[in-house]
């Protein structure tokens, strides 16, 4: 026989969360739009229900307890992500499916979010919601249904499926170049970086063996997405991967006429919690279709000058 939730009501909880944020019964009962006395009985009710005083009262003013302090911290985590999920569901369809899927940003912006279009016209009852995840993590009661990211020891036990190659390549604005379009020595421009690799620069001048006397100066940027729009504005030379600028080097917005780094830096791959075959169908749907223009993003590469 399962036990009994103790779980204090919504009106107890939602009135102490108010009161503690506030400090104040008066400014509490304001914000509800109920009286001061109502805010106090339902206090009262809940430090009945859980033994012990959340408030001391001194005359007129109250202030929180420790014991309170820590819980209501806790109570306002869970209304924040209860109201969250919420409205995510009185968001969503009667008539169809949604994918929950976290994405390396840059990789959101610079290359997934510009196909999306097309697994929506093949998929039009399937919504994708995209949320940004720098670091890896825990997959299995994420939230996640999938992630997109590189492949890394933290995906061990879940269901790995390689998208494509990062090949790190040199770009800039075409104003950088000279006057008949050649690749002046890197040396003469300016070198921007990506925060989190910091010897890229050094690394590239070794494999390719491009000289460099100071591999290490020019401004951090957190993200490539900061680097390639810091390329684009002219403010120097970028190494980011090939995928990233393949519209931007197709239009002449970038030019990269110096030769890309190591064919393999890292792998992006698609992360599931189970097989395909025995995921849901829309994640079936989404995952063959991201593996399907990965391979052709990938022909696509090789094909290019």
């Amino acid at each position: 026989m399962a036990l009994r939730r103790k779980i204090p009501s919504h009106s107890a909880l939602l009135a102490f969360e108010a009161a503690a944020r506030h400090g104040s019964f008066a400014r509490a009962a304001d914000e509800l739009s109920l009286t001061e006395g109502a805010i106090s009985r339902q206090i009262g009710r809940l430090e009945s229900f859980l033994g012990l005083s959340l408030f001391e009262r001194i005359g007129n003013r109250v202030r929180l307890l420790p014991k309170g302090q820590r819980y209501a911290r806790q109570v306002r985590d869970i209304l924040e992500r209860l109201d969250h999920e919420s409205q995510y569901l009185m968001g969503q369809p009667d008539d169809g499916a949604s994918l929950d899927i976290a994405t390396l940003p840059t990789f959101a912006t610079r290359w997934l979010i510009p196909r999306l279009a097309r697994f929506q016209r093949l998929h039009p009852h399937i919504t994708v919601h995209l949320a940004e995840r720098m670091d890896p993590f825990a997959l299995p009661g994420s939230g996640f249904d999938a992630c997109i990211h590189f492949e890394h020891p933290a995906w061990s036990g879940a269901h790995t499926h390689p998208l494509m190659q990062e090949e790190l390549v040199p770009v800039c604005h075409p104003a950088l170049l000279g006057p008949d379009g050649a690749a002046p020595a890197l040396d003469a421009l300016p070198r921007l970086h990506r925060r989190q690799n910091p010897d890229a620069w050094e690394r590239y001048a070794a494999e390719t063996g491009t000289p460099i006397t100071h591999p290490a100066i020019g401004p951090r940027y957190d993200l490539h997405a900061m680097l390639i729009e810091a390329a684009l504005a002219g403010l120097g030379v970028a190494l980011v991967p090939r995928l990233y600028v393949e519209a931007d080097l197709a239009q002449g917005r970038l030019a990269a006429p110096w030769p890309p780094a190591s064919p393999v830096a890292k792998t992006f791959c698609l992360v599931l919690p189970s097989p395909i075959e025995l995921s849901s169908e829309p994640l079936q749907a989404f995952a063959r279709w991201l593996l399907g223009e990965a391979h052709a993003s990938a022909r696509s590469a090789r094909s290019a000058p």
